[in-house]
């Protein structure tokens, strides 16, 4: 589907595991419940599966699709709140590309195996499903540094997050939710990339 508008500025879609997504707006979807299904899930199949019997495997199988179907779920109605306000805001979509989520999200060793099995890509095809068929545009930037940058002063540095929850300038002094701040560093990033190609950036507010 051709697109509807040419967008008026963009939403940045930062993605993680805590909070599954959070916007340039602030807008946050948290990741802890289904973190927790997950994890109470995933024991259950262990248990089954050191059975080692038929049943169990069939019972085991059952769970791992109820756990796919309730992320699925999960995803729809974040990528459909999502491109709501995309379309009614006149604005485009902008998300991280995912070869450096894995790079940039970095768990305790303990979660690693659910960082692998997270349903980033899941999410991004909902949204760009969504987005084509109102017709929003969707872009993928680079994120690189994105929860490390200060959006304000581009100061970029490692002890700008000194928590996982939290961004403090050590340059400028802006501070707020980490996962806010890389969604705007993200809509910046894409600001960038579509001027290149289209135009003058949209005034920053």
């Amino acid at each position: 589907m051709s697109l509807r508008f040419e967008p008026a500025d963009w939403i940045g879609v930062d993605r993680g595991i805590v909070n599954l997504a959070t916007t340039s707006d602030g807008d946050n979807y948290q990741g802890r419940r289904l973190g927790r299904y997950r994890r109470r899930h995933a024991a259950k199949r262990a248990e089954l599966q050191a059975k080692q019997s038929r049943s169990a495997t069939r019972r085991a199988k059952r769970r791992a699709k109820k756990e796919a179907r309730h992320a699925a779920h999960i995803n729809h109605r974040i990528s459909k709140e999502i491109v709501a306000v995309a379309q009614r805001t006149g604005r485009g979509i902008a998300l991280e590309k995912l070869s450096g989520i894995r790079d940039r999200v970095r768990p305790p060793r303990d979660q690693r195996a659910t960082l692998s099995s997270w349903p980033f890509h899941q999410l991004e095809e909902h949204l760009r499903y969504k987005a084509r068929r109102a017709g929003v545009p969707v872009i993928a930037v680079d994120a690189r540094y994105t929860s490390q940058m200060c959006p304000r002063c581009g100061h970029t540095a490692r002890h700008n997050r000194p928590t996982r929850d939290a961004f403090s300038c050590r340059r400028c002094g802006l501070a707020g939710p980490a996962d806010h701040v890389a969604g705007v560093n993200v809509r910046n990033c894409a600001r960038s990339a579509w001027v290149l190609v289209n135009g003058p950036v949209p005034q920053r507010t």
